[in-house]
């Protein structure tokens, strides 16, 4: 975008919110044209506002944007699609949260097109929404294409170091090297690796198969405890990308104390 221009409009997605002197809100967007940007709509907390039921969190929504010289203005808003279930749904809200807080910490501030990375929170906000959308299911896929649009696709379908093909047996998975290590290779890796069975390695493996083909991956009958090993390997790999544990992450564990099944 040019530095001359001061007044845009453009699709986004609320990230986060957070309340900004008396009475505005500071907003995290998200953009496909822009990239990831900070707005301050104002009045945004006074019952009378017109931007104020526009800027749920992850709504996305039509806004106009003034280029401040230190701050962003939001001047309009428009909503698009609330996912409604996100707001009524403790689960899935936690699971929203999360998809959001992991975009924004693998993105920088920066004024690009992000029409890849928009699209697939757009459709994640889409599956948690639908009742009908097994959440865990929705969010490892996410996790995976996100991963791959951001440089860091996990090594799925070969051993990361001696680059055999891995055998129908368990494995190991090495956050330093970025992906699976057979049984053969292991004594080669002097940092520590996590187990990883057989079968959790084809679920995660199917879903990076099929990042274009998600009714494939929706089919699928996980198991709880395939999803807890999947889930498990997933967020150390992203904790260790990102050299600290996610906040949302905490929430779904403690959620998890009295939802036994998320």
């Amino acid at each position: 975008m040019s530095n001359n221009v001061r007044q845009f409009r453009t699709q986004a997605i609320v990230l986060s919110r957070r309340d900004f002197g008396e009475s505005d809100r500071l907003l995290r967007l998200f953009t496909p044209d822009y990239g990831k940007i900070s707005a301050i709509a104002k009045g945004a907390r006074k019952p009378q506002s017109k931007v104020s039921g526009h800027v749920e969190l992850f709504a996305r929504v039509d806004v106009m944007i003034h280029k401040g010289r230190n701050l962003d203005i939001l001047v309009q808003a428009e909503l698009i699609d609330p996912y409604l279930l996100l707001r009524e749904d403790l689960v899935r809200g936690a699971y929203a949260n999360y998809i959001a807080e992991l975009l924004d910490r693998f993105t920088a501030d920066e004024d690009v097109s992000q029409t890849d990375l928009f699209v697939l929170l757009h459709q994640t906000l889409q599956r948690l929404a639908d009742k009908d959308d097994d959440p865990r299911l929705a969010t490892r896929f996410y996790e995976l294409l996100l991963l791959e649009l951001v440089g860091f696709r996990p090594e799925l379908m070969e051993c990361v170091i001696d680059r055999e093909p891995l055998l129908p047996q368990a494995h190991f998975f090495s956050n330093d090297e970025g992906g699976v290590v057979s049984q053969h290779a292991a004594p080669q890796v002097a940092t520590s690796m996590v187990s990883i069975d057989f079968n959790t390695l084809k679920l995660l493996r199917h879903m990076q198969r099929n990042f274009k083909k998600y009714e494939r991956v929706k089919s699928l009958k996980v198991s709880p405890e395939q999803h807890a090993h999947a889930e498990r390997i997933m967020i150390s790999y992203i904790a260790y990308l990102l050299e600290s544990q996610l906040q949302s992450i905490d929430f779904i564990r403690r959620l998890r104390q009295f939802l036994p099944d998320m």
